[in-house]
């Protein structure tokens, strides 16, 4: 089991719609790197829903349902990928990124030092002790 961090507008797709909705296909990345992460993901994995903008809060955690298929939203020659989500657990105190960035261990996240990266690995480090300040575990 591995743990990602994916990065969203909420006005755009927000922890509560996937809650709403009950799952996701996970689409539109358009960066190289963030591809390589989805082709990297298993399913079973998890993943920390970071609403960006206003908010800057790690909100949720949702799990992965499938390995990375053909992104349905590119074309047929693209090679952007995109993978099944559900959620998995709300987030019972929601992590700001000033909080991240002022903790020591996880000032050195991805989400910190390569903030416009959308589709991030998360240590199992960084995993444990974000889990224990939200207050929730997979």
């Amino acid at each position: 089991m591995a743990f990602w961090l994916l990065k969203t507008e909420p006005r755009d797709f927000s922890w509560e719609m996937l809650v709403r909705d009950g799952e996701t296909l996970w689409t539109g990345i358009r960066n190289f790197e963030a591809r390589n992460n989805l082709a990297a993901m298993k399913m079973g994995d998890y993943a920390f829903m970071y609403h960006t903008g206003d908010e800057k809060l790690v909100i949720g955690i949702a799990k992965i349902m499938s390995e990375a298929i053909p992104d349905p939203t590119g074309s047929a020659t693209d090679t952007w990928l995109a993978i099944k989500l559900v959620p998995h657990i709300a987030i019972t105190r929601p992590i700001s990124l000033e909080e991240i960035r002022n903790t020591h261990n996880l000032c050195n996240m991805p989400l910190v030092t390569h903030a416009r990266l959308s589709v991030q690995a998360v240590t199992d480090d960084h995993a444990q002790m974000l889990m224990k300040i939200g207050k929730s575990y997979v």
